[in-house]
């Protein structure tokens, strides 16, 4: 009951409401990620969803566009020329990651879950085994267990069972612990990039 109706009822509230609070500040970091560099605003991705479903994840963009950055690495590294002085402080910051309450608004993520891998990485969602697929069996997340215990890490064999477990545990109580203690997490700007990027 909790994560066919609570859960959902709670994401669209508080979705609702932090979308009316935070529209002036998402207004200003659009509008200086305009006036730094040429693009848009926004970055969108495809990201695998419930049950291994396509939506288009969406960031604020720190970085320079796939045009001006061709020939480079794809490696990201901290004080990587990509990233914009907009971009370093919002990642620091974690205010790139706020536009995707409208994913929540939409119904495609929750506040608390498994982070949404990109389509084809680590690996595509038919490659997923049985154990590894019970991570899809509830929506992503913006913050999870994964990210609360080991920020710094970006190790899909290790993350993967830590998503598993969170699966398993998913309570009220338990998703109201890791939403308190993502705010700690956000508010930490190290190890913002992490091992295994």
């Amino acid at each position: 009951m909790y994560i066919t109706i609570i859960k959902p009822v709670f994401d669209y509230f508080f979705s609702t409401i932090a979308i009316l609070v935070l529209w002036p500040l998402f207004l200003l970091v659009a509008i200086a990620i305009k006036i730094e560099s040429s693009g848009p605003a926004f970055f969108v991705q495809p990201r695998l969803g419930k049950h291994g479903k396509v939506f288009k994840i969406i960031k604020f963009r720190s970085m320079i566009t796939k045009q001006q950055a061709m020939h480079r690495s794809n490696k990201l590294f901290e004080n990587d020329p990509r990233i914009t002085r907009v971009g370093a402080f919002i990642r620091k910051t974690s205010i790139d990651e706020l536009p995707q309450i409208f994913n929540i608004l939409k119904g495609e993520m929750s506040f608390i879950g498994p982070r949404p891998p990109v389509v084809h990485f680590p690996k595509k969602y038919e490659e997923y085994n049985s154990f590894e697929k019970q991570r899809f069996s509830v929506k992503p997340g913006i913050s999870g267990l994964a990210q609360i215990r080991c920020r710094e890490i970006h190790d899909w064999d290790i993350n993967i069972p830590i998503d598993v477990e969170y699966v398993q545990k998913c309570s009220f109580m338990f998703d109201l612990k890791l939403f308190l203690a993502s705010f700690m997490v956000f508010l930490r700007t190290d190890n913002i990039y992490r091992k295994g990027d």
